[in-house]
């Protein structure tokens, strides 16, 4: 019987072209994340940790407490899904990371967020 945690993380990025300005090296990125617990116990998110790099391979790097304001109970086969945003110089970066969880005996793990691409379609330059 396994009863370690199991969380599946999902992530769509998408260019918010009304809110950039290229001339000005302001591109602003939305993503959505879906973080599903496909395991038996409650777990809660507590933390996050972002590597974002813009297309220069500068990273900067972000930590904080939960997600959007809160450190949501993800119930067994449940998902919580947010929506958040990142500003870089460039069209083109990459965001990776991982969530500090806790699982139901108290006990913190992490689950890590695999790379995903911000990119400027082509057809809106």
């Amino acid at each position: 019987m396994n009863d370690s945690p199991r969380v599946c993380v999902q992530v769509q990025s998408v260019y918010i072209a009304t809110h950039s300005s290229p001339e000005d090296e302001r591109y602003v990125f939305a993503y959505t994340i879906t973080v599903r617990n496909l395991g038996r116990n409650t777990v809660q998110l507590i933390g996050r940790y972002w590597l974002i790099t813009n297309g220069n391979g500068e990273a900067s790097e972000v930590e904080g407490e939960g997600v959007v304001g809160e450190q949501p109970y993800i119930e067994p086969g449940d998902e919580f899904q947010y929506t958040s945003g990142a500003v870089l110089e460039t069209p083109l970066g990459t965001m990776q990371g991982h969530y500090v969880m806790v699982d139901n005996e108290g006990e913190n793990f992490q689950v890590e967020i695999p790379v995903f691409r911000l990119a400027v379609p082509s057809h809106v330059h």
